[in-house]
């Protein structure tokens, strides 16, 4: 009798362990790496870092926004030093030139008195007198106003009985200004209160006025 050999189509399965996977289940997920598990690390880091880097940089943001600002304020002040030294310098070029003028102003004044200011003198001479007033130039000076010797210059000096203090009493030349600044003070004549004017009763005239207020008092007592 012989032994029947396997055919060909009938294939032995090798044993499988019962607990072993099959190949038909699915794959299990893999196990997490070290790299991957060291990521969330290193994303903190670099968020540190970031932080970090942005606060320099409003730091630094602060400190030229400080320097702009500190800027700016000394630009201001040294324009507004420089705008104040022009002017100045103006009013003095200014000063210096009506100042220099002087003296042709007071010409004309005398030819004015003196009835001579006619013609062709006259207009010229009224032209520079308007060019003066309006680069500021400011007369004064008059006749009864009291003496103030901060604007002006007591030239000559006498007594008045009609005056109560020291008063101008004629103007020898006119003073000028500009603006609040005196370039030249009025050159006056003053005249004082008469010195004694308001003295004592006369003796005679004492006793008359003593006796006439003992005599209202009913007078003095008899013994």
């Amino acid at each position: 009798m012989t032994e029947e050999t396997p055919g060909f189509d009938e294939q032995q399965q090798p044993d499988v362990p019962s607990g072993a996977p099959s190949d038909d289940a699915e794959p299990q997920a893999a196990a997490p790496s070290r790299e991957e598990e060291a990521a969330p690390a290193g994303d903190t880091e670099q968020n540190a870092a970031l932080v970090a880097q942005l606060d320099q940089a409003r730091t630094a943001l602060n400190e030229r926004t400080a320097d702009l600002q500190r800027l700016q304020a000394e630009f201001q002040n040294y324009r507004r030093r420089v705008e104040r030294d022009r002017a100045a310098v103006k009013e003095t070029a200014v000063a210096n030139l009506l100042t220099e003028l002087l003296p042709v102003l007071d010409d004309i004044g005398r030819a004015r008195e003196h009835g001579e200011l006619v013609g062709g003198f006259k207009s010229v001479a009224e032209s520079l007198e308007t060019t003066a007033a309006k680069l500021g130039l400011q007369q004064f000076g008059k006749e009864g106003e009291p003496f103030d010797p901060t604007i002006h210059e007591a030239l000559m000096h006498s007594y008045a009985p009609d005056v109560t203090e020291t008063t101008c009493v004629a103007i020898l030349q006119p003073g000028y200004r500009i603006g609040e600044r005196t370039i030249r003070p009025a050159r006056v004549a003053v005249a004082e209160p008469q010195p004694g004017a308001q003295t004592a009763l006369p003796a005679e005239e004492g006793t008359e006025q003593a006796d006439g207020e003992n005599k209202e008092n009913g007078g003095p007592e008899e013994g």
